[in-house]
């Protein structure tokens, strides 16, 4: 009947491709937001599930209405946040380590790279990859944008296969592409890059639309609930982990396991005030964020 379909909620969620996003992948499996919001009001709640390829598309869908909630690099997050785009983070999700492979001899520290026509793939102008390059550039006593006109947007898989065939000079990833590039003889490690910022940091977090989290606190209690349960489950059982998400990813069971392993997997964020404030130092955003609740709704712990 007729009231029954105006009863109807649906979430709208996007998400990214990767190892970081393993949580999301046994949410969705497991139904784990349907679950709890039915626990919480007796009601169904369909949840539809969207890839992007960039935090910008992301930042585009919730801008628009299109989407409730989004997972993406903390950095596109905080440019969306400055940006007024209309939400806030409602959890972190994942860490990982981050490094830069060179493949030619002469690039042993990012002084190498400055001023030269050496080519940095990495995923996005503005990812928290761009992000981690420019830190590590002040950390070292350089500027942040150095090496902005050496950038190449290429999505990691294809910033790996250049890197290795030397098309590419240099390649800033993340899991688990820097542990098979670690793998090759071929190519060797800028450590200024990891140093610069540390695994269990926030790389992945969960943006909601502020419309969502004031206009239905139920299905905003139950996304929060599902993201502990999902996360538990992640570091709880790997093994089993690895059994749903390795199709996903593309990688064998026993690659998958091992990945995960590497990760670091909770909901309380860590760094990320620090990072805002870097970022609005460096021209990365343009609005000062000076308080954590700038960032974050109430329920969210961590930095």
């Amino acid at each position: 009947n007729a009231n029954e379909s105006e009863e109807t909620v649906v979430l709208n969620i996007a998400y990214q491709y990767g190892l970081a996003y393993a949580p999301l992948i046994i949410c969705r499996e497991n139904e784990l937001i349907e679950q709890e919001y039915e626990k919480l009001t007796g009601k169904q709640v369909t949840v539809t599930w969207t890839q992007m390829s960039s935090g910008a598309d992301i930042n585009t869908g919730i801008a628009s209405g299109n989407l409730n909630v989004g997972f993406m690099g903390i950095a596109p997050a905080l440019i969306g946040i400055s940006n007024s785009v209309g939400y806030k983070i409602f959890t972190n999700l994942s860490g990982q380590e981050h490094g830069m492979m060179a493949h030619d001899e002469s690039i042993k520290e990012l002084k190498d790279l400055i001023g030269s026509s050496h080519q940095i793939a990495l995923v996005n102008i503005g990812s928290i990859q761009h992000i981690i390059l420019a830190k590590a550039l002040v950390d070292n006593g350089y500027d942040a944008h150095a090496l902005d006109s050496n950038i190449v947007a290429m999505k990691h898989p294809d910033g790996m296969n250049s890197v290795e065939t030397n098309s590419i000079s240099c390649h800033l990833t993340t899991n688990p592409y820097i542990y098979k590039e670690r793998s090759n003889a071929d190519l060797h490690e800028l450590g200024e890059v990891k140093e610069s910022w540390p695994a269990d940091n926030s790389f992945i977090v969960g943006v909601c639309a502020e419309k969502l989290y004031s206009e239905n606190p139920d299905l905003y209690k139950a996304l929060c609930q599902a993201m502990d349960l999902a996360v538990d489950f992640v570091n709880s059982d790997v093994e089993a982990t690895a059994e749903i998400t390795c199709e996903y990813d593309g990688n064998t069971y026993e690659s998958e396991a091992m990945y995960l392993a590497a990760g670091t997997y909770g909901t309380s964020t860590k760094g990320i005030l620090e990072l805002a404030q870097f970022m609005y130092e460096h021209g990365f955003i343009e609005k000062e964020i000076s308080r954590y609740e700038d960032l974050t709704f109430e329920n969210v712990a961590g930095d």
